[in-house]
């Protein structure tokens, strides 16, 4: 999580205060759409773990949202019961934890052993108070109950070598050594087996606790990876990928560093990105997919060229571990402090929502790359659940990421879409329908995932299937709403709901038509 956020919002769609004033979006060209399939033509697989969420240290996500000691919603290891029952229902396969800034000052060893005996420390990345009765024990034993696999981040900021070491040994070592037998003091006698480590969090930006540049923190993470194989050498590893998109920032140069430099240990390469709406213009918010895929094809470039000419280099995809609408709860200029006394408790929209099948569409299509996302962050804080003592609700963003969900595993299509342009600001046009397609070879299915970005206008599309029309109905799953500014509250979230149907389609050929309305998210299967 980062400070300052507002600047972020990716380079060219970024809605910063005091910038020129923006374009006024173009109306729909005319003529007619089309979107053309080939189960042939596969991208890669959707892993599954694109759908991965991710727990910080932050406001009410980890106490009064996963684990609330004492309350009547929690089970007996002070687990809420009602937030477990949501984040299955969301589809969550992969949990990130303790950060986020949080893991740039955090000591393990704080977490483990006798609860009432773990030191009180201040947490000085959101400047409060951490009790540390949520550790390393607690967060494996939840994901475990949860039925996901744990990422857990090292701290790469004020941490050490020794430090990440010992704790994938009292994660994962399984014979008699030091921190083993404290594992098992701890209560846990196998391993935990933890696969997925991240090699610190944004340590790029000078907002982070033990901020490095490029070349030092490269020096840093390559031994950390060293010596974190050699207590277990079956471990993934995520190098932190540059996250500062401030004035003078060298995003690019930042990658391309910490690539070359770590080809040979690490797995991945992570990019963050939140996005906001200060404006409230639809189009141009959801426009955001144009520098989304450009990021990821440029990040995709640069792992290709530190592999060239080595037919043995180790394979490196991209972790996109934290992604969101984040906007409302931050403001330019506010410290850490201030941002952490809002909770960021951001209450999400009908345009946000729409915004989920954007940012997901763009996975999809680079499935080939991406083989991870963590949503940020799991409840209450810039999440798709809501808690009070009482109860929680769903905000509106959570239903799109739940039915994207059932598609992990997929094939994701290499998709033709030819859709009337428009023009939302100085840069270049993009189409109103955002595509992505999936198919299950298992069921036979193809799956079309469709984010119609016009506000005003409802878009007719021919669909080709290169195997084929639908030999029966299409089932169809549709986000819409009259009003963009739609939003959930306790007792109240069923105002923006998905509608689902069986429709029987008219097919000519290899296809068919299908209008997909104004400012709506639509998923076809057949």
């Amino acid at each position: 999580m980062k400070r300052h956020r507002w600047v972020l919002v990716l380079a060219a769609a970024a809605v910063v205060a005091g910038g020129p004033p923006p374009l006024a979006a173009q109306p729909a060209a005319s003529g007619p759409a089309r979107i053309k399939i080939d189960p042939d033509r596969v991208i890669g697989e959707v892993h599954p773990h694109v759908f991965g969420n991710f727990a910080e240290h932050l406001g009410r996500c980890i106490y009064g949202g996963i684990f609330e000691e004492g309350s009547p919603l929690a089970d007996a290891d002070g687990f809420r019961r009602d937030v477990m029952e949501a984040a299955r229902g969301l589809g969550v396969t992969l949990l990130r934890w303790p950060g986020g800034n949080f893991a740039s000052g955090y000591n393990w060893k704080d977490g483990i052993g006798p609860r009432d005996q773990r030191p009180v420390r201040r947490d000085h990345a959101w400047d409060a108070i951490e009790s540390n009765r949520f550790g390393t024990d607690e967060f494996l034993r939840y994901a475990e109950r949860l039925g996901v696999e744990p990422y857990l981040c090292i701290n790469a900021g004020l941490g050490s070598v020794e430090d990440a070491r010992n704790w994938v040994e009292y994660t994962n070592e399984a014979g008699n050594t030091y921190w083993a037998q404290q594992r098992r003091k701890n209560g846990r006698d196998r391993p935990w087996g933890v696969k997925v480590w991240g090699l610190g969090n944004e340590i790029d930006g000078p907002w982070q606790l033990g901020h490095k540049n490029a070349e030092d923190y490269a020096k840093f993470a390559l031994e950390a990876a060293k010596a974190m194989r050699r207590a277990d050498g079956s471990i993934k590893l995520i190098a932190s990928g540059s996250s500062n998109f401030g004035p003078g920032a060298d995003w690019v140069g930042w990658n391309r560093t910490v690539l070359d430099r770590l080809r040979s240990e690490i797995d991945y390469i992570s990019l963050h990105t939140y996005i906001g709406n200060r404006e409230g213009n639809l189009e141009k918010f959801l426009a955001v997919a144009r520098d989304l895929d450009d990021r990821i094809e440029v990040v995709k470039g640069q792992i290709q060229a530190v592999r060239v000419g080595n037919p043995k280099a180790r394979p490196i995809h991209i972790a996109f571990d934290e992604w969101n609408v984040w906007y409302r709860t931050i403001a330019p200029g506010m410290t850490e402090s201030e941002i952490a006394a809002t909770g960021l408790e951001e209450k999400y929209d009908f345009a946000d929502a729409l915004a989920m099948g954007m940012f997901l569409n763009s996975f999809i299509r680079h499935a080939d790359v991406v083989k991870m996302a963590n949503l940020a962050q799991l409840v209450n804080v810039i999440a798709p659940i809501f808690t009070n003592k009482d109860g929680l609700y769903l905000q509106t963003i959570y239903f799109p990421i739940a039915e994207y969900a059932k598609q992990r595993g997929h094939q994701s299509l290499d998709v033709l879409v030819e859709s009337p342009q428009y023009k939302p600001d100085e840069g270049r046009p993009l189409g109103y329908l955002d595509v992505s397609a999936t198919y299950d070879p298992k069921a036979r299915q193809v799956f079309l995932n469709v984010l119609n970005r016009s506000e005003k206008t409802d878009i007719t599309a021919r669909i080709e299937n290169a195997a084929g029309a639908p030999s029966g109905p299409v089932n169809v799953w549709e986000l819409n709403h009259a009003d963009l500014k739609a939003t959930h509250t306790f007792g109240k979230d069923s105002v923006v709901r998905p509608a689902t149907r069986s429709t029987s389609v008219k097919a000519s050929g290899n296809g068919f038509e299908y209008t997909f309305p104004k400012h709506s998210l639509t998923i076809l299967k057949w």
